[in-house]
């Protein structure tokens, strides 16, 4: 896996833990409420930079059986690794997860976090390595996601011209996001051109930018800024 070898260049331990937390920010975006529609298996490949720290990476939609799906991300290189695993289903037209997973590596410092989400009960726990004002159960609405999620939400979304506005559930939070349109751009996928769509979401001092490709399931290339200046640019190179 190529990674930059210079020691102005290589990441020290607190720039990867950055990158871990920026790409969970930057690949996982928010969730939705609209209806949901048909989706289908598929592995997307990624390369991510961060600093001048490069990985591959791979997002992966598989069926679990009675409307069910797993969905997963999965990034790492010799420093660092971010695994992200959701377990959602279809309900009454709409997507709504049910246990989700994030686990990461720096280095000797490992973080492991679990959530389930209880529809019958109304509400939303987690446990392992969360902060203890985040500990506590979230009460789930209609339409509520997991972050990992939207990778799905905003590709569907997007194509069927829905409002981008949505409700996250995760890492024992609630947070409300709301994306929009800047226009189309031609972008590189595989070194094939590509038109797109291009959706901004501006958060204080920081700022993610997705572009959607017509037919493709996941965003074609995600950016997200910081202060002005590119934190993490991540891209697929291909879907099958």
């Amino acid at each position: 896996m190529p990674v930059n070898e210079s020691n102005q260049n290589r990441p020290t331990p607190l720039r990867a833990r950055r990158w871990l937390a920026a790409a969970g920010t930057a690949v996982v975006l928010v969730a939705a409420s609209a209806p949901a529609l048909a989706i289908e298996p598929f592995t997307a490949n990624y390369q991510a930079t961060y600093m001048g720290m490069k990985a591959d990476g791979r997002m992966v939609l598989a069926e679990a059986g009675d409307n069910r799906w797993r969905y997963s991300l999965d990034i790492s290189n010799s420093l660092a690794s971010l695994s992200q695993k959701t377990t959602f289903e279809e309900h009454n037209g709409k997507w709504r997860p049910l246990s989700s997973s994030d686990t990461s590596k720096v280095l000797v410092k490992k973080s492991d976090k679990q959530a389930e989400y209880d529809w019958g009960a109304g509400v939303a726990r987690w446990s392992g390595d969360v902060k203890e004002d985040r500990s506590a159960p979230i009460k789930l609405q209609p339409g509520d996601m997991d972050a990992l999620m939207i990778n799905l939400a905003l590709v569907r979304d997007v194509e069927a011209g829905k409002p981008l506005k949505y409700r996250m559930v995760d890492n024992g939070r609630v947070k409300q996001m709301s994306y929009k349109v800047a226009g189309t751009e031609q972008i590189s996928v595989g070194g094939e051109k590509k038109q797109a769509t291009k959706v901004v979401n501006t958060d204080g001092d920081k700022q993610t930018i997705a572009w959607v490709v017509d037919g493709m399931p996941v965003p074609a290339r995600i950016l997200q800024r910081k202060d002005g200046e590119d934190a993490i640019d991540l891209r697929v190179t291909s879907v099958d």
